[in-house]
């Protein structure tokens, strides 16, 4: 299973699942990160966390943790 964690700075990656539980779960699907929706990997933290990410025409930083539980193809 390939995660957001796992997608190289540079490249774009489109969402298979969002795992996880409840309000942590709700929460990456009120910014913007559902099924089907292309996310592009603009930089990583120098310590590697968190991630900065461009989701439907907007920035947005995630935590390597959150990342983990989008599963992407």
């Amino acid at each position: 299973m390939k995660t957001l964690r796992d997608v190289a700075v540079g490249n774009t990656a489109k969402v298979r699942k969002l795992h996880g539980e409840g309000a942590v779960k709700r929460r990456i699907m009120d910014m913007g990160i559902t099924k089907g929706i292309s996310v592009y990997v603009r930089k990583v933290a120098p310590l590697g966390d968190p991630l900065e990410l461009t989701v439907r025409g907007y920035e947005m930083s995630l935590r390597k943790a959150d990342a983990e539980m989008i599963e992407v193809e």
